[in-house]
């Protein structure tokens, strides 16, 4: 008789635990149930339902349009595709950078609807106030410090942050104040790989990279980069594990030519 295997589910709380520890974090993002199931069988850590899929899943230049009920259809298709892994969302522009209700409803929306474990929020001292009240509702926050998509109109390039003095130090008070506050991990994007190790050995919680580098306690990639589904698209920090852009085309295109010839159904593929 077959015994059904136990999975253990992915907690904030175990985050923090692998820091301790020293075991590398997992994170990878994902936008619905199929990519989920896969990977969550694969193994990783954190699926990070990301305001990118305003890019990568509706095309659109920023994260910026995408809504906070598109951004519950995919966290919510993504929950019903896992079991193992913890799923963190991002709460889109807009829905938290003003006031603290207006951010704690969101929040809540995304948690009882979604059923996500966790939430993303980008920024500093500037929405702590925020952070600490969703907090205070019993909501996991991660920030997200350095590159921080939703400002970009602010920013003006997709440029690595923090080179400066002044930006560097005011990064690192952010970090100690999301810690602070009680968020469980960080995000940081696009920073300088010294200062990306300054920050992660300040903290207790842990801190999640992308594009920037290696001293960070987990790695993030946005799946459709590294499966090479996204064309045309390869920054210096993106490892490519597949090409699947490339390979798609080409069944897509033996597909065509088998429906074209005829050859497509056979006969072993009818009724």
């Amino acid at each position: 008789m077959s015994v059904n295997k136990i999975i253990k589910r992915v907690t904030t709380t175990a985050i923090k635990e692998m820091k301790a520890r020293g075991e590398k974090i997992s994170m990878l993002t994902g936008y619905d149930y199929t990519m989920a199931r896969a990977l969550d069988e694969g193994g990783v850590d954190v699926i990070l339902v990301g305001d990118s899929a305003a890019n990568v899943v509706a095309g659109y230049e920023t994260t910026l349009p995408i809504t906070l009920d598109n951004m519950i259809y995919h966290a919510a298709s993504v929950s019903r595709g896992t079991q193992r892994a913890l799923v963190l969302a991002d709460l889109p522009f807009g829905t938290y950078q003003g006031s603290t209700e207006r951010a704690y409803d969101a929040a809540v929306r995304m948690m009882k609807e979604a059923n996500v474990h966790a939430i993303k929020l980008e920024g500093g001292v500037e929405i702590i106030a925020n952070i600490k009240q969703i907090i205070h509702a019993g909501i996991p926050v991660c920030g997200h410090l350095g590159l921080t998509p939703q400002s970009i109109n602010q920013f003006g390039t997709f440029a690595v942050r923090a080179k400066e003095e002044a930006e560097a130090a005011k990064l690192k008070q952010d970090a100690l104040a999301l810690q602070e506050a009680g968020c469980f991990a960080i995000v940081l994007e696009k920073i300088p790989a010294a200062l990306a190790k300054e920050v992660s050995e300040s903290l207790q919680i842990p801190t999640i990279g992308i594009g920037a580098g290696s001293h960070c306690d987990g790695q993030v990639l946005v799946v459709n980069d590294m499966l090479g589904l996204t064309k045309d698209f390869k920054p210096k920090f993106l490892r490519q594990y597949l090409n699947l852009f490339e390979d798609i085309s080409k069944a897509t295109a033996q597909y065509v030519a088998d429906v074209k010839s005829a050859d497509y159904p056979n006969a072993n593929e009818q009724y």
